[in-house]
């Protein structure tokens, strides 16, 4: 439909141009004549280049674009390294801010064989002429045609020399992601430029997880009748952030009106576009009332770098004669920079060869007797090749780098966050798609990113908001006039202590109604509500439905015990969750009789194990050490295997009746004394326990255990737990019993599978406290499963769980009963309770051995045979089997190690004294006569 109007506006446009008696078109060659296309090829550079120009000349745009334009114009015909010997000639067209007139002057400036046109600044109009661009290869380098659907893709020699409102979009975006707003209402222009713009602003909002509540729409040129009437509408909504995108002409009689309304109060914000500080920089002194009704305003406007040659340009537009303003605003210096951009890139084509020559198109000719007269526009030969050049461009202007994306953008897109104070614009802060929200500025972050690619935490300065107020506003409130919300109540059966039906004006009780009503006082304004029960009474209500039923909004609202479950979140909002929640398994349990071998159930078998290795052990450690000093260990072989038996299991007892003489026996000694001291204290407590605790079990341990039986489960009537076990753990939807309420779970569970009950009862944890409870712990819980999704946090739940409210209401409904654990392997003492007494235990018995043995082989060392005689102490029970070699055998080393201490002793001393005699004797036989 759009495509269409213009086409229409499009040809309705030349038919009125065809004719040359009135001096608007040019005479082409006749339809039936045999002339040829004529083309004009300049033999050399040419003198004088036309560049067309063509913007609303006595807009706030055009006031400020038509001097920097000419400005630009001047200052390159005056420098001689850009275009040298060349004339850049203007040609100015006005669009009177009219689409149909606009296109007329378009057509009209077509006509002068211009290489490039500057502007046009309409969204509207470009989206007309980009078409005529596109048939003759004229660039359009449009410094201020904002929207962002005047793509590449469709119009290729479209060149924005600005930003598009993309990038804006997303600025805002970010700005009300910053103060955590989640709803907008957007007031705009109904056109191209108003409509893609807003288009924009909701897809960038939905990327924060925010939304546009509500478009509301201006015809262009709208009376203020029109305009009062659409503010008294969006003023009875909810959403209290406004964002107003709209033509300059009429933005600020929106804003006056809307300070008439009261919508300039306390609680309100009004987020404006581009067209704000375009306005306001256009005008030296702006009116007091005009800044008085923008009080609190906050606007973004595009970045111009604050640099030198941003000062020379601006004393140069101030000094010009033929200046309509003596402000100027962003859009001057991208008119600029325009100019600049397609005189550098023609000079380049240029140099590389091209020409500027003009053509005439054989498909602008009619052969079928039309009367149009489309021969007297032509097409730029060099246009494809000199269209390139520009988008090559990479130089820095006034307005910052100008180069282009692979997407034709222009890059380093960034603006400025303004807050209108007093008479003043305040900067707040800055907006790039590098930094995000920041107190830098652009081009210093820019430069910084080079050595740092970190990005800092988005920060503003602070902001004065309307009415003069310091404090965020909320974003939203309850209207004065709107209906109450229609809360859905769940009409239960069961469990009615969490929700149910009542005599009081509310109609409704419970522990949820209390959070509800509770959370609602904390809030800093009214919330009319009406209260409507949801189900027969008969049985619980599908609570998919439910929320169903508020997604689809036949409700506004629902309060009771809706569980946060995924598939739910994807529909509907929650707020923050106020009970602890998981699908439990409840299960009948039977008193388990004591068994005649209960004394072995304290210990693992593992532990029993490693405690009866640990006695044999330190018995015979203790052994090794003590058979040389001690004879209690000494005596016939059978004699000492009974000893090291008797000795380690009387330890147990502490009755052990031998002695311990050597300091490394007494200290193992020790060290398994009190080894042994622990653990048969934890033996007693646990057997103590197992004895007089009783036991109860049940056929189902856990998750595998119920999918495994085969037999009937109960879910609660109206829970998702159905789903959850359908659909999740693949459970037969046959073995699934809907119970009505908590007398139907106990008389199923205790009839069990056989008798036409249930094996088990899954539901949710709060519903199974109150069981519990109410039942004396006759059953236990198999396991739970928490939910693992928790979203949207509500400010005043949480305030009522910080200040012990919640605690209080809790009590007030729900008295939970603690049910003791009954787990008979939980009872069980283990390896992993006392593996760091076994290891310090069997560390001193390592050391003791080392020592002892370390001692043994140094006496051994000191008592072997030199020179191969044996001695004949040690040799003489072996001499009987064998003849001495000079070597010791094995067995020698067995017999030195059996022999008793004291007698080892007194070998070492005989063996010193021989030793003493013999070196006596040599010193005798060796002294001199």
């Amino acid at each position: 439909m759009v495509i269409g109007t213009r086409l229409f506006l499009f040809m309705f446009a030349l038919c009125l141009w065809i004719f040359p008696n009135e001096g608007v078109g040019r005479t082409g060659p006749s339809p039936n004549s045999n002339t040829t296309v004529n083309s004009t090829v300049p033999s050399s550079r040419p003198k004088v280049v036309k560049i067309g120009v063509l913007f609303t000349l006595n807009s706030s745009l055009g006031k400020s674009a038509k001097p920097a334009v000419m400005a630009a114009i001047e200052d390159v015909n005056s420098n001689r390294t850009i275009l040298p010997g060349i004339q850049l000639q203007a040609i100015f067209h006005d669009t009177n801010c009219n689409g149909f007139l606009g296109t007329m002057e378009a057509l009209q400036l077509m006509e002068n064989d211009v290489f490039a046109t500057i502007g046009p600044q309409s969204s509207s109009i470009a989206h007309v002429i980009s078409h005529v661009s596109n048939e003759l290869h004229v660039p359009l380098l449009s410094f201020a045609a904002t929207d962002p659907t005047l793509s590449a893709l469709q119009y290729p020699y479209f060149v924005r020399t600005t930003h598009s409102d993309y990038h804006q979009m997303y600025a805002i975006a970010d700005f009300v992601e910053y103060f955590r707003w989640r709803e907008v209402i957007a007031i705009f222009v109904d056109d191209e430029y108003g409509r893609n713009g807003i288009s924009a602003l909701s897809d960038a909002l939905s990327s924060k997880r925010a939304k546009v509540s509500y478009k509301a729409a201006l015809p262009p040129g709208a009376n203020i009748s029109d305009v009062s009437d659409l503010l008294s509408e969006v003023n009875l909504m909810e959403s209290r952030v406004y964002v107003l995108h709209v033509n300059p002409g009429s933005g600020l009689s929106i804003l006056g009106v809307a300070k008439q309304l009261g919508m300039m109060s306390n609680g309100y914000v009004w987020i404006a576009t581009d067209w704000l500080p375009s306005v306001l920089d256009s005008s030296e002194t702006p009116d007091s009332n005009t800044m008085n009704a923008l009080e609190g305003v906050v606007a973004f406007r595009n970045y111009i770098p604050d640099t030198d040659i941003k000062k020379s340009l601006l004393a140069k537009l101030k000094s010009r004669m033929d200046k309509e303003t003596s402000s100027f605003n962003s859009y001057a210096f991208y008119a600029y920079d325009s100019v600049w951009l397609a005189a550098r890139a023609l000079d380049i084509f240029l140099n590389e060869g091209g020409n500027i020559s003009f053509s005439s198109d054989p498909r602008l000719h009619d052969n079928y007797g039309s009367t149009l007269n489309l021969g007297s526009l032509r097409t730029f030969d060099g246009g494809p090749q000199y269209l390139q050049t520009i988008l090559r461009a990479n130089f820095t202007g006034v307005s910052g780098r100008v180069g282009f994306d692979r997407d034709r953008n222009l890059i380093r897109p960034a603006y400025d966050i303004l807050n209108i104070v007093g008479s003043g614009l305040h900067r707040i802060g800055y907006w790039s798609n590098h930094s995000s929200l920041s107190v830098v500025a652009p081009d210093i972050s820019y430069a910084k990113s080079s050595n740092n690619s970190s990005i800092s935490t988005p920060q503003l300065y602070s902001v004065i908001w309307p009415g003069d107020a310091k404090t965020t506003p909320k974003g939203w409130v309850f209207p004065n006039n709107g209906k109450p919300l229609r809360i859905a109540v769940p009409n239960r059966v069961s469990y009615k202590e969490f929700v149910s039906k009542d005599n009081s004006p509310t109609g409704v009780q419970g522990y949820c109604i209390d959070v509800f009503e509770a959370a609602l006082n904390l809030l800093a304004y009214p919330v009319p509500r009406q209260y409507i029960l949801y189900g027969n009474g008969e049985r619980n209500p599908e609570y998919n439905d439910l929320v169903d039923q508020v997604a689809q909004n036949n409700f506004d609202a629902a309060v009771g015990d809706v569980t946060i479950v995924m598939n739910r979140t994807r529909f509907v909002d929650f707020t923050q969750p106020f009970m602890e929640s998981g699908l439990v398994v409840v299960v009948p349990v039977k008193e388990e009789k004591s068994s005649p071998w209960s004394f072995l159930k304290p210990f693992t078998a593992q532990m029993w194990c490693v405690t009866g290795a640990f006695f044999l052990f330190v018995g015979t450690v203790v052994w090794i050490l003590e058979h040389r000093l001690n004879h209690e260990f000494r005596g016939p072989p059978r004699k000492q295997l009974i000893t090291v038996f008797w000795f380690s299991l009387s330890t147990m007892f502490f009755s052990h009746r031998e002695n311990t003489v050597s300091a490394l026996g007494r200290l193992v000694l020790i060290i398994w004394l009190f080894v042994v001291l622990i653990i048969n204290s934890s033996y007693t407590a646990s057997l103590t326990s197992i004895l007089t605790v009783q036991q109860l079990s049940s056929q189902i341990e856990g998750i595998d255990s119920l999918i495994s039986s085969g037999q009937p489960i109960g879910i609660q009537d109206g829970s998702f737990a159905k789903k959850y076990l359908t659909d999740e753990l693949n459970i037969a939807e046959s073995r699934i019993v809907r119970l009505k309420n908590m007398e139907a779970y106990i008389d199923a569970l205790q009839r069990g599978p056989g008798n036409g009950g249930v094996v088990a009862v899954v539901d949710e944890l709060p519903y199974i406290d109150i069981l519990m409870a109410n039942t004396d712990c006759k059953f236990r819980t198999a396991f739970q499963r928490d939910s693992p999704l928790a979203v949207d946090m509500s400010t005043a739940i949480l305030e009522l769980s910080e200040n012990g409210d919640l605690q209080k209401i809790h009590d007030k409904w729900l008295n939970k009963m603690e049910c003791a654990s009954n787990d008979a392997d939980s009872n069980k003492l283990s390896l992993k309770s006392f593996w760091g007494l076994f290891l310090v235990c069997g560390i001193v018995c390592v050391l003791a051995l080392i020592v002892f043995f370390t001692r043994v082989f140094c006496q051994y060392t000191k008592l072997m045979p030199e020179h191969g005689e044996a001695d004949e102490e040690i040799q003489q029970p072996v001499r009987r089997s064998r003849r001495a070699t000079k070597t010791p055998s094995f067995k020698e080393l067995i017999v030195f190690v059996d022999k008793k201490e004291a007698e080892i002793k007194e070998i070492l001393r005989q063996k010193n004294r021989k030793r003493q005699r013999s070196t006596s004797l040599d010193e005798n036989s060796n002294s001199p006569i």
